[in-house]
């Protein structure tokens, strides 16, 4: 299982299902008693539930870190996602948001879910490889795409799943319903905030690539690759390093997020 900061999750969820909750229709919030969220991180997609729904919402993840964030937004408990430690049926609906690309075995946490739930399971999964990135700064793009490409190649979970729950759902015996999908856009324009100056900085010491140093090597990214990539990705921040002191830099990232619900049989 991948391991993320509480800061990470908080920016790369901020202002999802902000502008529309029109992909989560399916899941019948409004009819929901008792809602499950697995892997709720910082409470994000838990808090959503919550207004959604009159329902008692519970979050669930193995990061105790992560649960102290989420317990200000309803009552938690640490579990891993495989071993829920709920009776069967103890809830009307089981939901994750970006989990299973994080988990070696998916098809185990959808199982999971499925015992405990007496009616629908969801997943909210994201096809990394599918994200786009468009920017005033016109190197960004192609690198942020050559960057992911070599991530994906050495990353060890299926992070482009997206849509391909229904497979791990089907596997786990569930009806598939509905697969929506719901592009979540993140735009950093100005006035930019203290996080978007940060990344920023990051991409122009290549301190952000460096961070995934490692997984890209675990693909088939040389090292001399990597170096030049890195040497690319630090000239392409000190271009929006310099836009930024103009306010002119604008990105946006389109990330593709698919729920899949299922019924429990």
């Amino acid at each position: 299982m991948r391991e993320f900061s509480a800061d990470y999750l908080e920016t790369t969820r901020e202002g999802m299902w902000g502008d529309s909750r029109a992909a989560l229709v399916d899941l019948d919030l409004s009819t929901r008693e008792r809602v499950l969220d697995v892997g709720c991180g910082t409470g994000e997609l838990t808090r959503v539930l919550a207004e959604e729904s009159d329902a008692d919402v519970i979050g669930a993840d193995a990061d105790p870190r992560l649960l102290a964030a989420a317990s200000e937004v309803a009552p938690v408990v640490q579990a891993d996602a495989t071993r829920l430690p709920f009776v069967d049926d103890a809830v009307d609906l089981v939901v994750c948001q970006a989990l299973l690309i994080n988990l070696p075995d998916p098809v185990g946490a959808v199982e999971a879910f499925t015992r405990v739930s007496s009616d629908l399971v969801a997943a909210v999964e994201p096809d990394n490889g599918a994200v786009t990135v468009d920017s005033t700064v016109d190197s960004e793009p192609p690198l942020a795409r050559r960057a992911r490409e070599r991530f994906l190649d050495g990353v060890g979970t299926d992070v482009t799943l997206g849509a391909g729950a229904r497979d791990a759902f089907e596997a786990a015996g569930l009806d598939v319903v509905s697969t929506r999908r719901y592009d979540h856009e993140r735009v950093v324009a100005p006035p930019y905030s203290e996080a978007a100056v940060e990344t920023a900085r990051r991409k122009a010491t290549g301190e952000g690539l460096a961070d995934d140093r490692e997984t890209i090597l675990s693909g088939e990214t040389s090292e001399g690759e990597y170096d030049d990539l890195r040497s690319a990705w630090r000239a392409m921040g000190r271009d929006v390093v310099d836009q930024m002191s103009d306010e002119a830099y604008v990105r946006t990232e389109t990330v593709p997020f698919f729920v899949t619900v299922g019924r429990v049989e």
